[in-house]
């Protein structure tokens, strides 16, 4: 009998240090003429194998923010309550805004390797980074995008370190993101039945973050994912697309959700922080993002809000404690979180989990 067939030797951590040195990124492999996609992309059948799901497909909600004040709370209320994620139209942004963002990042993404490499590192501390994939060395498989990161605020953004094309769109899109993120802040708040400027208080306007993705074609999208399945760890997210649409989805229950690319529209939704100050009524969702099977690229940028002060202790609004309704989740020091966020890979949902309570035992 001969011996079994052992595949060949992969020494994946050297292929992801070749990868990451050469600064190419997705786009730069597929500029270069590859047609399969390398091994370290692949991810084990069973993340894959409910990515075409036949089954009737469920919408995110989409929210006319013009509408009364009173319906749009209880809309966002629930949408947020049932799914974690809504879309909003007739937010006041100018069109022209949005679409110079996403039209700028784009051009940056589609510039040549050679002008895209003197802005790839890893080192987000200097303002800003254009990488791929942020966990790529801690995931157990990489997912094919390529992402710019600026850090937009407490502290000033570092324009030197951000694309020139870019700079003037991003600046424009982040004046009038925190005006919006203020409004849906003070909504929010008035869902929970708490002070409308509670949110503001504790400079969630002002930790700000803006990541742009480019999820260019892929020539094997069954063998790979755009972004893992994961909840965002912070306050609030607000996305905007272009019109690349049928890959972003939300997690309901057993099925995912399409959030479809609505001109004009904004993507909003919670993380996991909002999700345990509101003591569980509100409720952060699982999402990922499907790799890119259509001819053209998908853009996104989304807006990271979260508290500036990292210091403080942070968990369920007490005037959202009782009696009745027990503190679900322990008190904890909001860096320590994010450090415990940015140790591990994009994942699941686990940070709630590891502050969870366990009420059965009291």
């Amino acid at each position: 009998m001969s011996p079994p067939s052992t595949p060949p030797y992969y020494d994946r951590l050297t292929e992801l240090k070749l990868f990451d040195d050469s600064k190419l990124g997705v786009k730069g492999l597929l500029d270069s003429g590859i047609t399969t996609i390398p091994r370290f992309f692949h991810h084990p059948p069973d993340n894959l194998k409910n990515n075409n799901n036949d089954s009737p497909k469920l919408t995110i909600p989409i929210i006319n923010l013009s509408d009364q004040k009173s319906t749009v709370v209880d809309q966002i209320k629930k949408s947020i309550s049932t799914y974690g994620f809504f879309q909003i139209v007739n937010h006041s942004i100018p069109v022209q805004v949005i679409d110079d963002l996403i039209g700028s990042m784009k051009g940056f993404f589609e510039e040549s390797s050679e002008y895209k490499m003197r802005y790839y590192h890893r080192e987000v501390g200097k303002g800003a980074a254009y990488s791929t994939n942020f966990d790529l060395f801690r995931s157990k498989a990489a997912s094919r995008r390529d992402s710019l990161q600026v850090r937009m605020s407490p502290m000033e953004p570092n324009w030197d370190a951000v694309p020139e094309m870019c700079r003037e769109a991003l600046a424009e899109w982040d004046k009038a993101a925190v005006v919006l993120a203020d409004k849906l802040m003070s909504i929010l708040c008035d869902g929970l039945g708490i002070k409308s400027d509670r949110l503001k208080e504790l400079t969630c306007l002002e930790g700000r973050v803006s990541v742009a993705h480019y999820y260019p074609p892929c020539p094997q999208p069954e063998l790979t994912m755009g972004l893992t399945p994961h909840t965002d760890p912070g306050m609030l997210t607000m996305v905007v697309q272009n019109e690349v649409g049928g890959l972003l989805q939300v997690k309901c229950g057993d099925e995912w959700a399409d959030v479809e690319a609505v001109p004009g529209a904004i993507v909003v939704n919670i993380g996991d922080l909002l999700q345990m100050m509101s003591n569980d009524e509100y409720k952060s969702a699982q999402h990922r993002v499907l790799a890119n099977p259509s001819e053209g690229a998908r853009v996104s940028i989304a807006t990271f809000f979260n508290p500036s002060i990292r210091d403080k202790l942070y968990g369920p609004f007490p005037e959202l404690v009782s009696t009745t309704k027990p503190a679900v989740y322990r008190e904890f020091v909001y860096e320590d979180y994010m450090r415990r966020f940015f140790t591990k890979e994009l994942d699941g949902k686990t940070l709630t989990n590891f502050y969870k309570i366990d009420n059965t035992k009291a």
